[in-house]
């Protein structure tokens, strides 16, 4: 029987202590691949030998007092909209299955630099915009805890492989919640960091302005190890932010006390949150009293502005991007991805424009929110994964993600598991901060984490 991988943050102590090697760990994580991956379809490609050559390189240089960092030899995986130099970029689409990378995304190149392991490409919903049940290329990732619910979108084979132990940090991307979403769903930790914190150069794209990307995790911890290796200007990245990174761990184990987090039940309500969430969010407030935080009321931007807002910019920067292919090789698109990205030719100059001015007035709004407050709580999903046949997979969503708000106002945002429903599926909330607030996001959810010890439970798994 294969076990699952320990959290990033224990494989980088027990390979700096000399009790675990990178290539011990690199053969555990293939092997639960091996194991799992056959009906979870996390994976698109497993790329097994070059792992075990970085895995050997890596334990002989730690051996030989050449430790690069805390992430170095533990193996990760990429989201397959990411380009690694030598494989595949498909986006899990018909429309690129020849598509080779010549060079690493900067994210890549960061991860590769740090000494990390890479074990492969891993499912997406098509170009990042699609649907968990389009006939595609390849098989779309089953949700640990139960395959016959949603394993959220559109990162679901990187919140697949950390949840089921195949490996203890992905890359993900975050348009309107799609890292977020799969930590919620799959009872794991998503950060979506500051808007141009994180290079996207290298990450093929779906919106210019919406996009993230960033790191899917075991823990609160792990995010912290990984982003601070992930931040960092990159000029040839049109959208990063030239701003200072600092040490994301100096305060992690700081505490709360004192701090204050703002309540957004109003949003949560307006978001049509299920009582069991609303139970499960209440009961979190408590955790965060008790570590001596103060909890108040406070109003979000109203989600009916923030969907027009991200709504009407992704459609048309969507469309922008695949208006060639759309035009020439439309059956080449499964259907959820081809009737989404097409709406976008009915988005006017006008309507982008005026959407691209509420985002400013928004973005002012959420800013004074962080003014009364240090983070916002609020839910992430508005109930635990809803059954595959639940999801609405037409062109139009009834309802967006409540996590798109914070990527209208680009404002750093993380989800972790808060309690389990009824059904025994995981419940997430998330908690917010004000821009560039990286660390003490992980202060604050690294303290409620450790309290509540929802983080320990991990699927049921019979390999």
């Amino acid at each position: 029987m294969t076990t699952p991988v320990p959290s990033l943050a224990d494989a980088s102590r027990a390979i700096a202590a000399g009790t675990l090697s990178p290539v011990e760990l690199t053969e555990q994580a293939l092997a639960r691949i091996a194991a799992l991956d056959p009906s979870l379809h996390a994976f698109i490609e497993v790329t097994a030998p070059r792992a075990r050559t970085a895995a050997q390189a890596a334990e002989a240089e730690i051996k030989a007092g050449r430790r690069r960092g805390p992430l170095h030899g533990i193996p990760y995986a990429l989201k397959d909209i990411y380009d690694a130099a030598g494989l595949r970029t498909t986006c899990h689409s018909r429309q690129m299955l020849q598509n080779m990378a010549d060079t690493d995304a900067e994210t890549t190149a960061r991860l590769e630099a740090a000494g990390m392991v890479l074990l492969g490409k891993l499912s997406t919903h098509e170009f990042a915009r699609g649907g968990p049940t389009d006939e595609l290329a390849f098989p779309n990732a089953k949700n640990p805890w139960d395959v016959t619910r949603f394993a959220g979108g559109s990162s679901s084979g990187s919140g697949t492989a950390v949840a089921s132990g195949m490996v203890a940090m992905a890359m993900g991307s975050d348009t309107g919640g799609s890292i977020r979403l799969p930590a919620s769903y799959c009872g794991i930790v998503g950060l979506k960091a500051t808007y141009g914190r994180i290079s996207r150069r290298g990450v093929f794209p779906l919106s210019f302005t919406l996009d993230h990307a960033g790191p899917l995790a075991r823990t609160v911890e792990d995010c912290a190890l990984t982003t601070q290796v992930l931040a960092g200007h990159d000029p040839l990245d049109p959208g990063s932010a030239d701003e200072p990174v600092p040490d994301y761990m100096a305060q992690i184990d700081a505490g709360i006390a004192g701090l204050v987090i703002g309540r957004a039940r109003a949003f949560d309500i307006e978001s049509g949150v299920d009582a069991e969430t609303m139970t499960a969010l209440d009961a979190a407030c408590e955790v965060l009293r008790g570590l001596g935080a103060t909890i108040i009321d406070v109003t979000l931007p109203a989600r009916a502005r923030t969907d027009a807002v991200t709504q009407a910019v992704l459609l048309a920067e969507g469309f922008a991007i695949h208006a060639d292919w759309l035009r020439r090789t439309p059956e080449l698109y499964g259907r959820v991805t081809r009737e989404r990205l097409m709406m976008g030719a009915f988005v006017s100059g006008a309507d982008y424009v005026q959407a691209q001015r509420l985002r400013r007035v928004l973005i002012a709004e959420m800013d004074a929110v962080f003014a009364r407050c240090d983070a916002v709580l609020c839910a992430g999903t508005p109930s635990a994964a809803p059954l595959l046949s639940e999801v609405d997979e037409g062109p139009f969503r009834k309802s967006h993600p409540i996590t798109s708000t914070f990527n209208a106002t680009g404002h750093p945002a993380i989800a972790l598991p808060c309690g389990f429903g009824a059904n025994g599926m995981p419940l997430s909330l998330s908690f917010a901060a004000g821009s560039f607030h990286e660390a003490l996001l992980f202060r604050v959810a690294h303290a409620y984490e450790r309290a509540a010890g929802w983080w320990e439970q991990r699927p049921p798994l019979a390999v």
